[in-house]
């Protein structure tokens, strides 16, 4: 479950800050300011990036704890 967060962050802030530096640079136009976009999604993506490297996935847990039984 917690791989599964980490991924849908990970994209989802890569979306944003790629349409963040778009705007930035001017070639694509949105209704949020184009900074709070990008800095966003850095933070966003910073976080999946992390939640993927270092957490254990909630079935690994479960799995470990079974074996320690």
């Amino acid at each position: 479950m917690i791989k599964i967060f980490a991924l849908i962050l990970t994209v989802g802030g890569a979306i944003a800050l790629v349409m963040g530096i778009l705007g930035i640079f001017g070639s694509l136009a949105l209704a949020l300011s184009p900074w709070a976009l990008s800095i966003i999604g850095f933070i966003f993506f910073l976080a999946g990036i992390s939640l993927l490297k270092y957490r254990k996935d909630t079935d690994v847990i479960q799995a470990e704890n079974k074996k320690e039984l």
